[in-house]
Order: structure tokens, then sequence, then C-alpha cells
């Protein structure tokens, strides 16, 4: 059996889910415009460029969730999924999810992006196993504090071996065991599996992957 591993933000999209919720909370006046708009883009800059803190970004990004109820959040995330996400899911992506479901291989989506962003992308998505970054709960409401590890960078690598020994398995037990993304941030995880693959990579990333000889492909 081989394991497949999807990237989700501009990889399996043609965009980036966390920037797009808070710009849809600012669009819903949930959040101000003036303070929201201008440090949601100074977090996806530092992402891009490879010096963000996540923890950093954990408390701007999960305080939000702290401040309503599950219900009202819900229903947010619902026209969150139709008016941002299912627009920029792309058609290869989709596609390429379902060519390696019909091949029984283990697939998971892995993701810095929180889990309750991300669940129902997932599920949209067709794939049962999804690590992403956790939040804690009290009494059937976020707290705006990340549980766990965060599942970014050298994390990744962190929460795929606790989920693979979770399901009986280890990274080095499979035939093959793909990984699909973008960014150069995920390196930590790229150079352990056996086929990485740079989808419309950013440039650090491009480069990478060209020296090592990585499989290049464009979803677009």
């Amino acid at each position: 059996m081989e394991l497949v591993l999807f990237d989700l933000d501009n990889t399996l999209l043609s965009g980036d889910s966390d920037y797009e919720w808070a710009r849809f909370l600012v669009d819903e006046g949930v959040l101000d415009r003036n303070v929201y708009e201008a440090e949601n883009q100074r977090f996806y800059d530092q992402y891009k460029a490879g010096t963000l803190d996540i923890f950093e970004f954990l408390d701007f990004q999960l305080a939000p969730l702290a401040r309503y109820p599950r219900e009202q959040l819900e229903l947010w995330h619902q026209k969150f999924m139709d008016r941002n996400i299912r627009p920029i899911i792309r058609d290869k992506g989709r596609a390429l999810v379902r060519r390696h479901q019909a091949e029984d291989s283990l697939c998971a989506i892995i993701t810095a992006t929180n889990a309750f962003v991300t669940g129902p992308i997932a599920r949209e998505l067709g794939v049962a196993h999804l690590l992403a970054t956790e939040i804690e709960e009290t009494g059937g409401r976020y707290t705006g504090r990340p549980r766990g590890t965060p599942c970014f960078r050298e994390g990744k690598i962190v929460r795929v071996e606790q989920w693979l020994h979770e399901q009986g398995h280890e990274l080095g037990s499979f035939s093959a065991s793909w990984f699909y993304s973008d960014s150069h941030n995920d390196l930590p995880l790229m150079e352990r599996v056996t086929r990485p693959v740079a989808v419309d990579p950013d440039d650090t990333l491009r480069r990478t992957a060209l020296e090592r000889g990585w499989n290049l492909i464009s979803l677009e």
C-alpha cells in the first residue's frame, strides 16, 4: 500500500483557506477591517517568506473562534464554503485525489490551517483523514489556543508519525510515500517521503525540486 499526503492551501486549492477565512470574517463585519486586513496580510507574507512564528500567528488566527458559540461559527462556515472555498477548489486537485484513492492508497490532507476551517473542506474533497492544527476546547467552545503540536514545518512530521502509529503503520512501511505541496515550508516532510511532488511551487521549492530531481506538476 502507498501513503499519499496532500497539502491543502495553494495545492488542492488555488488559494489559502487561512487567509480566506480572515477575509470572510472581515467582509461579514465580524472583524475590524482596518486591523485584521493588515495583520492577515502581514502573517501571510511572513508565511511565504519562511519567517512565520506559528504561535504568534495562531494567537491572531484562533482568537475570533473563542468569541462566538460553535453554532454561529458553523453557520458562518457554511457561507464561507459557498463564497470563498468551493470556487477555488481545483478540478485537477479533485481528480488527483480520486486517482490515488482508486489505487487503494492511504490518503490524508495535511495542513497548518486549523481543523475548524479545514474539516469541511476535507469532507468536500472526499478525504477521510485530516491532519491539521487542532484547537483547544472547553465546555464545547474554542479557547483560542492550539492543542498539541501545530501542524507546521517540522510539526507536520510529528503529526504524521503520531497518526500513522495510531493506524498501526510507520512511514517506512509503505511501498511508496507521496507528499504533494506548493510551499518551501513543507520541505522537512517532503524530505522524509519517497516521492515528493512540487505543485505549482514557490520559487524556493521549485529551485530545490529541480536540484534534487523531484517531480514538478501543475494543478491549475
